[in-house]
């Protein structure tokens, strides 16, 4: 079952050098582009008009790659997950041999791909006959009508399966503008070299609409073909330098967000669980992101304010799906005051839901990702606090196939290399084994304590050893060789079975008795369970201080004995209190139920171990920070929610009861509401507590997120249901994290946009439109950011700052299209959870 230590550290240092190690995009991290590459091989060296007679291309090394790159089966484009040719291959493969016959070579290469056409048009059409791409429905019929032109007999063989799609062509032609109209995107003339002669788009309507770098929407197709249409020195300088970076085939965009590529890169090695062997790479480029954005600002949230904006996407919410899971993501994390999030938040999830619903395409070109429903899912069914890090790692190795497609042209989908490098998803295999080792091992270690002290026979109350191990292990990205998870985990079982000892068993004389010993820390006199308590405790406490003085040179013995006499006498209390009929107040009840949960006694100690660790003088009740308050009332809030039916009939007090009772007109779905809305004020301080600089500023930054771990813990524990008593919820889970080994998965190439072309509206051109920075946040994890964006012009005269976020398409000139991750990533990067 254990991995070699030895075989990480190769593939460690393996990847680190063919991913890390340069930035090359073009040449390491984007597929070529068949059908983008295919046009520059046919643009002549001399005379660059269109199709004139010339004795050798501009671009010779397009034209071998072209020669070079078809696949077996006689197509060139992508393949989808099942290693078959997708609905972009058939115009791929017209283009690439059309540019051989231009060159009169290949006619083998040639003949293959005429043979793949003629013998895969009607069955790849009819697979989407329902839901054709905008894109494909402008570009096949084009293609078709080239290769005829060139002398390559291929109409006759598909005029069968042309008709609804020439239909089709004909209505976006007769309906949309040449020209960027704010109503579909990318605009028509983005489809220049598609588009027919009758059009008779103007030159100086071709060269009004180049970018300023000479391209014609960032296409190189396009721009091919203008150039080839115009001669214009512009489009020829901008091809010449797109081929000196890309060498060896153009890709579907040129230039591309460099930056975000390198994130995409940070957020897939977090959230498969390799931060640790790549933590100074990704600081590099998280600072270097952060530098970036800090001069932009803008509102993350503009649309909520526009009824008619918010009217349109739920018409079209299946256009607005990826941006609509991507607002959701980065609404995970919010701070104080953060009432727009709030807002964009309750949108998106109803819009996710609604589409949840449609599990096929539509006619509508709803995007559809391989499995894309199931990353939805993921997403709505647990939220990101109730999830744990370690089986988040497994959903994204064994998802592999499901996410990382960046929409990076006006055609297709495709996936970044370096994000599924097959070493790199061997190194997280290995990675999430050897950490299963170790859990396994430890779980035995912490098994044999609890036995040996006596803790596991209690013979009353829950036995949790393995919940109380699995939580702590699964809960957070601890370095595997951490002494932490023990102490944490053997703490949360002792705290169990006293918890439960005050509860359920002990007299109100014996537990008198044990409190007494605590807080004299003697237990002299005790017997039964009390004194079995005691001495575990002893014992933990001594091997805890002994293990800190040889470490750390200090004896922390009496602060650990404090903390847990504070711990104990607050058992106490409420048990005097339920025994004598009591009922405090609900500020009453709080002060002592916020000690009582006991998860300031679990967290404090084991940050004293922690590098840097946590101060001895804060391990003083006087001395707890506010991270630590609202950890603890977080944490008591969580269980109470879920337990008041529990402890109604058991006769004991509870906050949710508390505030019922307080409130004799209201309903108990009123006082629950009320604890929540408690909660969530809680929950969000100390998420601002544990991932910036707001207050907590002597607390160093692995104390803070041990806090975290924590509060995701009881999150699991109590979101929906309290799985902490059932003695079968967490079986599964655990099995999952601890011994069954994930699924290796094999890198495939992602489906071209078959099944993602998405019309988009002046609504989404403002969305998700190409642009920078949108607000910025410098939080304590390493320099991140929270949201970005870069203005977008929505008429002649006016700008707004759209968020980085789902897909990205060209506003008008000088504006890229990307998939926009940077709206996710000073939120959702920070914890590891990834985009």
């Amino acid at each position: 079952m254990e991995s070699s230590p030895f075989s990480i550290e190769t593939l460690v240092k393996k990847v680190r050098e063919e991913i890390f190690s340069t930035f090359d995009v073009y040449n390491s991290f984007v597929s070529s582009s068949a059908y983008d590459t295919a046009w520059l091989a046919m643009i002549p060296a001399e005379n660059p008009n269109k199709f004139e007679q010339c004795c050798r291309p501009m671009f010779k090394g397009c034209l071998e790659w072209v020669l070079n790159n078809q696949k077996e089966e006689g197509f060139w484009g992508e393949r989808d997950i099942n290693g078959l040719p997708t609905i972009d291959s058939l115009p791929s493969t017209l283009a690439c041999i059309v540019a051989l016959k231009k060159w009169n070579l290949g006619d083998t290469n040639i003949n293959k791909g005429l043979a793949f056409v003629r013998e895969n048009s009607e069955t790849l059409l009819k697979e989407r006959h329902h839901n054709l791409p905008r894109w494909f429905t402008i570009v096949f019929p084009a293609m078709v009508e080239l290769a005829q032109a060139t002398g390559l007999g291929v109409a006759d063989e598909v005029k069968g399966v042309l008709v609804d799609v020439l239909l089709k062509r004909q209505q976006f032609l007769e309906t949309e503008g040449d020209v960027n109209d704010y109503q579909c995107y990318p605009p028509l003339l983005s489809f220049l070299e598609a588009l027919p002669s009758t059009r008779n788009i103007d030159k100086e309507i071709i060269l009004k609409s180049l970018n300023k770098d000479g391209s014609l929407f960032h296409s190189p197709s396009a721009t091919a073909y203008a150039f080839m249409t115009t001669g214009e020195r512009k489009c020829k300088e901008y091809l010449e330098r797109l081929v000196r970076r890309c060498p060896h085939g153009a890709p579907p965009m040129y230039p591309m967000d460099e930056e975000l590529i390198k994130l995409s890169l940070v957020n897939q090695v977090t959230r498969l669980g390799l931060a640790e062997y790549f933590s100074g790479e990704i600081e590099v480029i998280l600072s270097e992101a952060y530098r970036g954005s800090a001069a932009f600002a803008g509102s993350f949230c503009w649309f909520v304010h526009d009824e008619d904006i918010l009217a349109h996407i739920e018409r079209n919410s299946g256009y607005f799906m990826s941006a609509m899971l991507n607002i959701y993501r980065a609404t995970d994390l919010m701070f104080s005051g953060e009432n727009e999030l709030k807002e964009a938040r309750s949108f998106a999830r109803k819009l996710l839901e609604k589409n949840m619903i449609r599990r096929r395409c539509e006619e509508d070109g709803l995007l559809e990702m391989p499995s894309f429903h199931e990353v939805v899912e993921h997403e709505l069914s647990l939220p990101w606090i109730a999830r744990l890090d370690h089986l988040d790692h497994r959903f994204w190795i064994e998802a592999n196939d499901h996410v990382d497609a960046l929409w990076i042209a006006k055609a297709s989908f495709f996936r970044l290399s370096c994000l599924h490098n097959d070493k790199l998803m061997k190194l997280a295999v290995e990675n999430y084994k050897l950490r299963q080792s170790i859990y396994q091992r430890e779980l035995e270690e912490v098994t044999r304590w609890s036995k040996e002290w006596g803790l596991s026979e209690m013979g009353f109350g829950r036995e949790k050893t393995t919940y109380c191990y699995f939580a702590v292990a699964a809960s957070g990205s601890l370095p595997r060789g951490s002494s932490v998870r023990l102490i944490v985990a053997k703490s949360a079982i002792l705290i169990t079975v006293a918890d439960d000892f005050f509860d359920m068993k002990g007299s109100l004389d014996d537990l008198q008795s044990l409190n007494e010993a605590v807080q004299r820390w003697d237990g002299k006199g005790l017997r039964g369970h009390g004194r079995i308590i005691f001495e575990a405790l002893d014992g933990l406490v001594t091997d805890i201080a002994k293990k800190h003085l040889r470490q750390q040179g200090s004896d922390i013995t009496d602060n650990l004995r404090d903390i847990w006499r504070e711990t104990f006498g607050s058992w106490l209390v409420e048990t005097t209190w339920s025994n004598n009929g009591y009922i405090p107040s609900m500020e009453e009840y709080l002060e002592t139920g916020m000690i009582s949960i006991a998860n300031h006694t679990i967290v404090l100690p084991a940050s004293c171990f922690l590098n840097p660790n946590l101060p001895n003088h804060k391990l003083k009740p006087s001395q707890y920070e506010p991270i630590t308050k609202l950890l603890m009332a977080s944490s008591r809030l969580l269980n109470d929610i879920q337990s008041y039916q529990k402890e109604q009939l058991e006769g004991k007090t509870n906050l949710v009861l508390l505030h019922l009772k307080g409130n004799p007109k209201a309903e108990i779905e009123d006082s629950i509401s009320y604890a929540k809305g408690m909660l969530d004020e809680k929950k969000t301080e100390l998420l601002e507590h544990a991932l910036t600089d707001y207050g907590s500023n002597d607390l160093p930054k692995p104390c803070k997120l041990l806090h975290l771990s924590c509060l995701k813990v009881f999150q699991m524990f109590f979101n929906s249901s309290n799985r902490f008593d059932s003695d079968t919820e967490l079986f599964h889970d655990i099995k999952r994290g601890i011994y069954i080994p994930p699924e290796n998965p094999i890198p495939r190439q992602i489906p071209s946009p078959s099944k993602t072309e998405t019309k988009c509206s002046k609504v989404k051109a403002r969305l998700i439109g190409e642009s920078k920075y949108q607000g910025s946040r410098n939080f304590n994890t390493g320099q991140n950011f929270a949201r970005s964006a870069t203005p977008i012009p929505v008429g002649r005269d006016k700008v707004i700052f759209p968020p980085k976020v789902g897909l990205c398409f060209p506003a008008t000139k000088d504006f890229q299209w990307t998939t926009g991750v940077r709206g996710n990533f000073g939120r959702a990067f920070l914890l590891g959870r990834g985009y």
